[in-house]
């Protein structure tokens, strides 16, 4: 099972989301807390509904002074979505709706009332954003529950050292027991210096998630592309984040609207991990070819005029380079990649 560190709070600015409509409000907000936060401001609830989604912020703002009791008929939803259970929901508003507001008022963690100064506000979010940890949460929680029972590659990394790996990875990779694990040792890159960084800062970074291409090596030497997608486990657990390989032609396996991309890591990744060139040989192609017309061992002999055992041999040589098991797989696989044209199959 997972062995979680946390090794205290990450100093990078904090996520603030301010929902109002009133100008002075969020100038006096950016004034006094740019500088612990990056803020980001959305006029209506429904508008400020997405962007948390995308954001994750550690923090959610709703000015109900400058909004009307109508705009705020969803605002269970932000409590509902378990991407934003950590996030901490306060609301500034007046006493004199508070009987009005009540059972809204049970949906945010916090309400602060006009008769304080906004100055108090700034300093009540300041000191919550200073203290607030969140170890867990209900998607890590799930994920941990599942580790195992996922038929892709997943792991858990801390900057570029695996900490744990699941049964499928260790299916999939030569794993040296002896030896502390790193995820370069399995990356085939150009540039394995450059990637090591590149997981460092994302590990460092305000970014959640980050979805990249690149060649891994396998047990019996074997190259095999796949797409990565690369998941914060907690804003606040620092330097921890899981990773799951995907082997299929995949391209987005995390939804493109819950968190922010890291697209400094992704082209890192573009640039460092080319994927492997393969090219059939001449001989290769025709035979590939004619298996797709459905062509038998004896039939393709006698298009080509060569021996039966040069072609089980050339066959033989196909399944061996692409990895395969048979030879409808390394078909497949050649097609997939546009490796034969089989408009002339």
């Amino acid at each position: 099972m997972f062995n979680f560190k946390v090794k205290g709070m990450n100093l990078d600015k904090k996520q603030l989301l301010v929902i109002s409509k009133c100008s002075d409000f969020i100038g006096f907000l950016s004034e006094r807390l740019s500088l612990k936060f990056d803020i980001a401001i959305a006029p209506s609830l429904h508008t400020g509904y997405m962007n948390a989604m995308h954001l994750l912020p550690d923090v959610i703002l709703i000015d109900e002074i400058s909004l009307e009791i109508k705009d705020l008929k969803n605002l269970s939803n932000f409590k509902s979505t378990h991407f934003l259970n950590k996030s901490w929901l306060i609301m500034y508003t007046t006493a004199s709706k508070k009987v009005q507001q009540d059972s809204l008022l049970k949906v945010v963690d916090e309400v602060v009332y006009s008769t304080s100064s906004v100055s108090k506000l700034c300093a009540r979010i300041v000191d919550h954003a200073g203290t607030a940890f969140s170890f867990s949460n209900y998607w890590k929680e799930a994920f941990l529950g599942l580790f195992n029972l996922l038929s892709n590659p997943v792991v858990l990394l801390e900057k570029e050292t695996i900490v744990s790996m699941n049964d499928a990875f260790r299916e999939t990779f030569k794993i040296n027991k002896q030896e502390e694990g790193k995820l370069i040792d399995f990356v085939n890159c150009e540039n394995k210096t450059k990637v090591k960084a590149s997981l460092l800062n994302f590990a460092r970074g305000k970014h959640m998630k980050a979805v990249a291409k690149t060649a891994f090596c396998l047990k019996d030497d074997k190259i095999r592309n796949a797409t990565i997608s690369l998941s914060k486990l907690d804003k606040m657990t620092d330097g921890q984040f899981i990773m799951m390989i995907n082997f299929s032609d995949d391209e987005h396996i995390l939804k493109e609207e819950i968190g922010t991309n890291s697209t400094l890591m992704e082209n890192c990744f573009k640039e460092n991990s080319k994927l492997a060139e393969f090219h059939f040989t001449r001989r290769e192609k025709e035979i590939i070819q004619l298996l797709c017309k459905g062509y038998k061992t004896k039939e393709i002999s006698e298009a080509l005029f060569i021996s039966t055992k040069t072609i089980e041999k050339h066959r033989a040589n196909i399944i061996k380079r692409t990895h395969s098991e048979t030879i409808i797989e390394s078909i497949i696989y050649a097609i997939n990649h546009q490796l034969v044209d089989v408009s002339y199959a």
